[in-house]
């Protein structure tokens, strides 16, 4: 009596190349925006979808016209997060999400830098320790279009 051969195998092979493509997927998706995938992850598994950053701001209005200096109001702002951020004894990160123009002494990147920097240096005025300051600024590239800086400091594992 001859046992026909089980097609069973097959099936198991496409669910495990399904998981591997999809993996590689996330794995690319990553580079480009980690809040983003983080919280299409969190929204697929019936979560509340992105958590919103405890401070977000468009970066232009905090500071000096097309400089890195940050205005009385942002620097004081900055300087009272990291105080009540030492006490607490909560770690921030301090991330940069696009860019805005550059100025005559600074192109758009190193203004996009410069800018993310002088916030976690107003958190570190408050007396936040710099083990406890994560600066994020992603990856950009010369032809993204430039929509404007937005700055967020958010508490680190959040």
């Amino acid at each position: 009596m001859r046992r026909e051969a089980s097609q069973r195998w097959v099936l198991s092979f496409a669910d495990l190349s399904l998981l591997l493509l999809s993996f590689f997927v996330l794995l690319q998706a990553q580079t480009a925006n980690k809040d983003r995938v983080a919280a299409g992850i969190r929204a697929a598994f019936g979560g509340k979808g992105q958590a919103r950053p405890a401070d977000a701001f468009r970066a232009a209005p905090l500071f000096e016209g097309g400089e890195a200096i940050l205005t009385a109001s942002a620097r004081a702002h900055y300087i009272r997060m990291g105080a009540e951020a030492a006490r607490a004894k909560t770690p921030l990160i301090v991330a940069s999400q696009g860019r805005d123009g550059g100025s005559a002494r600074l192109d758009a990147w190193e203004m996009s830098a410069a800018r993310t920097t002088a916030v976690a240096r107003a958190l570190r005025a408050g007396g936040l320790p710099d083990a406890m300051i994560e600066v994020s600024i992603p990856p950009m590239r010369a032809d993204d279009p430039m929509k404007g800086q937005t700055i967020s400091v958010r508490v680190q594992g959040k």
